[in-house]
């Protein structure tokens, strides 16, 4: 096998420098013939097979010309954002307020997203309390290990260390709140213990974490002293980030999986045996012994520092097998994935302090704007939102790395690497996809009826961000938008017209269509809302000027999406196949 293939397998057998969970190899690449725009579903049992690819196509007339477009397009695209975010340009004046002072050459830093804020304004003490965490693990460990008669197989002795550290960890972030978050645990595990494995389980535990849910948002954390006068002194300690429920969506999803994993383990009659179950998948689906669903293990799952404010999400099932099973993850892996990190960091901070567009679309600045300048203000918030949520993932996945627990790579494509509206998903919050999908879509039906599935999971994954009406539009958008994919996987399968010449730039058209629609769901979702996309829209399509941008834009997504699938087919060419 070649030395560059990536497999789902225990961590000291990896050799990828930390980008170990961002392959899924239970799916095969299709057979030769061409490329197809729509992820076809394999039975995951199945292996990439040795086959013959197509030669590669970089050095073709076509590649050629693609190469010339890029060498202009990309700098273009580049220089706009920098261009409107120079102090002499005439808006400037109008979201000047909203900028920081910066570090970068003298400039200044577009640091007013609320979101990144609160992570990047915290990263030194972040990384102060990780070199706490891992100390203080570090010396539990040899403690441990030194009053044991024999060194033990597993590292289920840190249960007591996780619960310790959880419980001050807890105490300085919320305060007093720690007890209202261990009283909906605790009520939780009541519901799972109780029911065990009667079917009235998985509803009553939806109905009331969903219930939760709403009750957080609407009571704000809720207040002692509604509860009763005698305890409003309780509410005078609130902790260094008093919004517990706000980051509570997270912790909601760790109960649902512990209570959906005891229940199917309760009603398994064996399988797969624990010791075997080594790739990621497998520890999910894999049931537990029933002795390992104790109140203990399930608040040291649930409140797992390094995972509690933003994940990764890691499923019960999983985090026990590793600690019965340690993954060794080698120092030499940590400090790649934190150059990675760190790389991350870096290119998110000559971005803010070159391109103010996050104040822009703030400040509504953009009179005057034209279609390309309109659309670059709506790429790069993309391009922003994108890089703030992949590097409090990381950071914190990096941290449970150096705790010995391996949780799902979230972000495993850049977000500008998409064609498939299907794949795209699968690649962005992955840890949130493959949760959906243990969780939601396969219980709900899953493929049997695609369309009423994808549209409650997306209702979902809408209201689970935010009680709003703007983030339920986007979530109906990208259900509606899914429908012509998957309408084209069942009139142009590649298996019967992937041999034809033209059927690779028929499935471009069609990716470059996707990409469209994905970018405008997202500004919708994400940056602007339904007004601003309205904006945007009027004044690119409703003008000459915008009709041609439009063509421009177009044939540039067209020869962005051929560049995709041939490095999909140089993936494929490799060993290398990702299943998004």
């Amino acid at each position: 096998m070649p030395k560059d293939v990536v497999i789902n397998m225990p961590t000291d057998m990896r050799s990828q420098g930390g980008d170990f969970s961002k392959f899924d190899l239970d799916y095969v690449p299709p057979k030769p013939g061409g490329i197809t725009l729509l992820t076809v579903n394999i039975p995951t049992s199945t292996r990439i097979q040795n086959e013959q690819r197509p030669p590669p196509r970089w050095k073709t007339p076509e590649f050629v010309f693609y190469y010339v477009v890029a060498l202009f397009v990309i700098p273009l695209m580049v220089w706009v954002p920098i261009y409107l975010s120079s102090p002499s340009h005439p808006n400037y004046p109008y979201y000047y307020h909203r900028l920081s002072p910066g570090w970068m050459f003298g400039r200044e830093v577009d640091n007013s997203d609320t979101q990144y804020r609160s992570f990047r304004n915290n990263i030194p003490s972040l990384s102060f309390l990780v070199l706490i965490f891992v100390a203080l693990k570090y010396i539990y460990t040899r403690s441990a290990l030194r009053s044991a008669s024999s060194i033990p197989s597993d590292q289920l002795y840190l249960i007591p260390f996780f619960l310790v550290f959880s419980a001050l960890y807890l105490a300085g972030l919320h305060g007093t709140s720690i007890f209202k978050i261990i009283s909906i645990l605790t009520a939780n595990y009541w519901i799972a213990k109780t029911f065990r494995g009667s079917r009235m389980g998985p509803p009553l535990t939806w109905i009331f974490n969903g219930s939760m849910l709403f009750a957080n948002e609407i009571y704000g954390g809720y207040r002692y002293a509604t509860l009763h006068p005698s305890l409003e002194v309780l509410d005078t300690f609130q902790g260094i980030y008093p919004r517990w429920h706000i980051s509570f969506n997270i912790t909601m999803l760790r109960l649902v999986s512990f209570n959906m994993d005891y229940y199917w383990a309760y009603n398994s009659r064996g399988g797969e045996s624990l010791s075997s179950a080594s790739t990621e998948k497998q520890r999910a689906n894999t049931p537990l012994p029933l002795e390992d669903y104790t109140y203990r293990n399930y608040i040291a799952y649930v409140l797992y520092p390094p995972l509690y404010i933003a994940g990764p999400i890691l499923t019960f099932n999983n985090f026990m097998w590793q600690l019965r099973h340690p993954i060794d993850i080698p120092i030499h892996v940590q400090s790649r994935y934190l150059v990675r990190f760190l790389i991350s960091l870096l290119t998110m901070e000559s971005i803010l302090h070159y391109m103010y567009v996050v104040a822009i679309k703030d400040a509504k600045a953009w009179q005057g704007y034209t279609p390309l300048e309109l659309s670059m203000i709506g790429f790069w918030n993309l391009i922003i939102v994108w890089l703030k949520l992949l590097l409090p993932w990381r950071f914190f996945r990096l941290w449970s790395l150096a705790g010995g627990i391996d949780p799902p790579e979230n972000m495993v494509r850049c977000m500008v690497n998409n064609y498939s509206t299907l794949g795209f998903w699968r690649s962005w919050h992955r840890s949130y996809n493959l949760w959906i999908v243990r969780y939601i879509y396969i219980p709900l039906g899953g493929t049997k009826n695609v369309a009423l599935t994808t549209a409650l999971v997306f209702s979902f994954v809408a209201l689970w961000h935010d009680l709003s009406f703007r983030l339920l539009a986007w979530g109906w958008l990208v259900s509606f938008f899914i429908l012509p994919e998957l309408l084209a996987r069942y009139l142009l399968p590649q298996t019967k017209y992937g041999r034809f010449s033209w059927y690779r730039h028929v499935c471009a058209i069609g990716g470059g269509l996707n990409c469209v629609t994905m970018v405008s769901a997202n500004l919708v979702g994400f940056v602007v809302g339904m007004d601003g996309m309205m904006h945007m829209a009027s004044q690119i399509v409703g003008t000459w000027q915008g009709f041609r941008f439009l063509i421009g834009a177009s044939c540039t997504i067209f020869v962005g999406v051929q560049f995709m699938f041939e490095y999909r087919e140089e993936e494929m060419r490799r060993g290398v196949y990702r299943r998004c």
